[in-house]
């Protein structure tokens, strides 16, 4: 794996195909990213479902209220609910929902994203300035598109562990770390 540019400011998720490495985008979203991270850190999306997931569009996790499949899988409410934290204001920018990147989900209203997020499998620039464009998927996009489609899917795929890659740099690990 090639070295990290900033390894505070990305992503590793861990799917059931490999592990995607997220670099984060701070300069152009920090209050989504800080979101991310301080979710990752709290262990709050480990084992959340991809709870809509749309072939040739993008897929959507991060639902840490109702998609948990270890502690309250709910299909029927997937999607409706957040974190514990206040949702946060848009981060809009011109940053282009390019394949790859993470988008902030929200409801109608601009400044409802929390904790939920979605990766686009292909350009999608229709929602460029509509939604909050905070990272980019740079090694692992083949384990992206092999999620499990649906709305929810049948038998959905889950983020396994997802860390920031400063925290496993430095030796603060929870002991599972390579298993």
């Amino acid at each position: 794996m090639a070295a990290m540019r900033d390894p505070e400011n990305t992503i590793l998720m861990e799917l059931k195909d490999g592990t995607v490495t997220i670099e984060l985008l701070p300069d152009v979203a920090p209050r989504h990213v800080a979101r991310m991270k301080e979710l990752a850190r709290a262990g709050a999306y480990d084992n959340v479902a991809f709870h809509r997931v749309i072939d040739g569009f993008m897929a959507q996790t991060g639902d840490v209220e109702h998609a948990n499949l270890e502690k309250g899988w709910n299909p029927r409410r997937a999607g409706t609910g957040g974190s514990h934290l206040p949702d946060l204001p848009a981060e809009f920018s011109d940053e282009p929902h390019d394949r790859g990147t993470l988008g902030a989900a929200r409801s109608q209203n601009p400044d409802s994203a929390n904790s939920q997020f979605f990766i686009n499998f292909k350009d999608n620039h229709f929602l460029n300035r509509q939604y909050t464009v905070y990272g980019r998927v740079v090694s692992g996009m083949e384990h992206v598109d092999r999620i499990a489609r649906g709305e929810p899917p049948a038998q959905p795929d889950r983020m396994i562990r997802v860390r920031v890659a400063a925290d496993l740099a430095h030796g603060a690990t929870d002991g599972n770390e390579g298993e």
